[in-house]
């Protein structure tokens, strides 16, 4: 029988009951499950640096939770990047109620999960079809997150580092005279990125704030 050693982690103890029962009852002739279980950023924190802790096959992380700011630990995403170092081997799912499409290839371009479950996707069976999928080394997207990613690459919208950084202070407010303080350009050509922003975005007089909001449908602002 094969052994797995599991952690899940989830700041809502009900879904944490709910990953147990889907994984206890994955093919139970032949794996037998450990499970540890944490409630937010610092629990996992202790678990996962905690020398008896055994490494962990494969982790379930729910991005949003608790933070625990004196170790720089401020969400799932980080919990996986500790895990990364510490246990190289274990294999993690993510789990998230993000659907802007940037936040979506960020998490995908620096964690490179083995499983990517967007939680409105997440049923029963979804679970379990993603966790028979990473425990044979195989990757898993779910239904919403694999949509996104094929559109992107139908119509795609590329925008460098300046582009973003414009969009970025205008959603905070700030004046467009202003932002040459924050970015090394000139009015003059943050002026001109924004019309092309506009052009791009297909927006014709619109205002900054149709700006911002188009950005944000398009996974380009989150």
């Amino acid at each position: 029988m094969i052994q797995n050693n599991i952690l899940i982690v989830d700041d809502h103890p009900f879904i944490i009951e709910g990953y147990k029962n889907a994984i206890t009852r994955y093919n139970p002739k032949d794996f037998q499950f450990f499970i540890s279980q944490a409630k937010d950023c610092k629990s996992a924190y202790d678990l996962i640096t905690n020398p008896d802790t055994l490494a962990f096959d494969i982790a379930f992380l729910d991005i949003s939770m608790p933070p625990y700011e004196e170790k720089g630990i401020y969400s799932g995403e980080d919990l996986a990047k500790l895990i990364n170092e510490i246990m190289p081997t274990c294999k993690i799912i993510l789990l998230t109620m993000y659907t802007e499409l940037l936040k979506i290839k960020t998490i995908i371009s620096t964690i490179n999960p083995n499983g990517l479950v967007i939680k409105n996707d997440l049923t029963f069976d979804e679970l379990l079809f993603a966790f028979d999928k990473v425990i044979n080394n195989k990757i898993y997207y779910s239904q919403s997150v694999q949509k996104m990613l094929d559109l992107a690459e139908k119509d795609t919208i590329e925008i460098d580092q300046f582009d973003k950084q414009i969009l970025f202070h205008l959603s905070k407010g700030t004046k467009l005279n202003d932002i040459p303080q924050y970015i090394p350009i000139s009015l003059g050509e943050i002026e001109r990125r924004k019309l092309n922003l506009k052009e791009l975005l297909k927006i014709d007089n619109g205002s900054d704030i149709d700006l911002i909001r188009e950005a944000k449908n398009q996974g380009l602002l989150f």
